[in-house]
């Protein structure tokens, strides 16, 4: 069976450059980055290298780039490295787990202890709503400040929808406050250019397994100056900030996949003079057009600057975990939102928050492009969907309900029986 994979925000397949740049240090190379003898040294200048490489794609130092497991710990370092007790936290509705969780943690530690302990006790957190688009409004962040806010963490771009937040226009917000602002730019990460002085944040997430790197690593920026409490205390691996012992083979296929994004910006992916993200674009584009002359379908996002591999609909009348399990036993890979949540009762947080009703948010659908996806896969999975979708429906009580009374509605209005 052909099979073909457009889930990639959940994760992507690893580059054959990737992968060849990380054999080496899973068998010869195999030193501990932090001994003084050769074998040490030979790894150590290898998650140098990589570290570089980050930093170029940031546009930041390397002595600013932290590597952690992934984008879960840097969030998690990022939150609890600067919230302490007493602190105002603000962040948004439509935000990654690994944001809400942390900061759900942040105020239930307060809530558990104000009786007793109420002088020392966690964080308030403030979360900020969105509009129909998804997009946060800078202005709210403005009138969410307090004296005692430490810390805003709002996300660059969406897991879900691909909208991207007006993250320089809050940066500059956050600066003229002095408060710290982190973004979680996962999902932004090779998709768009990343400038950490541009968007003027003091703090940034990102994790190699979204675009074309290994999984397990991931890295934080923090900016020169940023006084960061370690989550985990052992050595004194990443200057202090991140014990442990580094995950060599990890980061050296990061950085060689944060070296191939920046390529990808510069020179296209087929080293021609086009853009990588102009050509994924396309093909998106494409994919969502066709997709939206099916009949009770809907952009999630639409409106809202989104990164250029990722699309959100809904189909009116269906179940969209039904037209996910239908799609992959015809070699089809999409999914209803973040991996994370897979399996969860509820619809998403995210088009909950974006107003949709739950049925419609339970109906939608997330595609999202990688670069080894070509013309021939957006073909197949045109291919594929009308027909599923119409099948699905046929089978739906609620939906074939719906479309009745529609149709009798419309007869009643030409003057004809019902």
């Amino acid at each position: 069976m052909r099979r073909v994979y457009l889930d990639n925000n959940a994760t992507t397949p690893v580059l054959p450059e990737v992968l060849e740049a990380m054999r080496p240090y899973f068998a010869e190379r195999f030193g501990n980055a932090s001994s003084i003898h050769h074998h040490g040294q030979e790894t150590r200048a290898a998650v140098e290298s990589a570290r570089e490489s980050v930093a170029a794609l940031l546009g930041c130092r390397a002595s600013e780039v932290v590597f952690t497991s992934g984008g879960t710990e840097a969030d998690n370092l990022a939150i609890f490295g600067l919230a302490g007790a007493g602190d105002h936290v603000i962040t948004s509705t439509v935000e990654h787990h690994a944001v809400l969780n942390a900061c759900k943690h942040l105020a239930e530690y307060r809530d558990k202890y104000r009786d007793k302990y109420p002088e020392t006790t966690g964080c308030d957190v403030t979360y900020l709503p969105v509009d129909g688009r998804g997009l946060v409004d800078p202005a709210d962040v403005k009138r969410a400040l307090r004296p005692n806010t430490k810390l805003i963490t709002i996300m660059f771009a969406n897991n879900e929808t691909g909208v991207l937040q007006p993250v320089a226009e809050i940066g500059k917000i956050a600066a003229e406050a002095d408060i710290y602002f982190h973004t979680d730019a996962v999902q932004a990460a090779s998709k768009v250019p990343i400038d950490v002085n541009k968007i003027g944040c003091d703090l940034l997430t990102i994790s190699g397994h979204k675009f074309h790197g290994p999984q397990g690593v991931g890295a934080l920026y923090v900016r020169k100056g940023t006084q960061l409490d370690p989550m985990f205390y052992g050595g004194n691996h990443e200057r202090s900030r991140r014990a442990g012992t580094e995950n060599v083979p990890g980061i050296v296929g990061f950085g060689k996949a944060a070296e191939l994004a920046r390529a990808g910006f510069e020179l296209g992916n087929d080293r021609d003079d086009s853009r990588a993200d102009q050509k994924m674009a396309a093909a998106r584009d494409r994919l969502e057009r066709e997709l939206l002359k099916i009949d009770a379908t809907g952009l999630n996002g639409e409106g809202a600057p989104r990164v250029p591999n990722t699309t959100n609909i809904y189909f009116d009348g269906i179940e969209g975990e039904a037209l996910v399990i239908a799609l992959d036993l015809k070699g089809l890979a999409i999914s209803t939102g973040a991996a994370c949540s897979s399996g969860a009762i509820e619809p998403s947080h995210v088009l909950t928050a974006m107003g949709l009703r739950r049925d419609r948010a339970k109906a939608s659908i997330r595609f999202s492009l990688g670069k080894q996806n070509t013309a021939e896969d957006i073909d197949f999975a045109l291919g594929l969907i009308p027909e599923t979708v119409a099948r699905l429906r046929e089978l739906s009580p609620v939906y074939n309900k719906a479309a009745s009374s529609e149709l009798r509605a419309a007869s009643n209005q030409r003057g004809a029986r019902p």
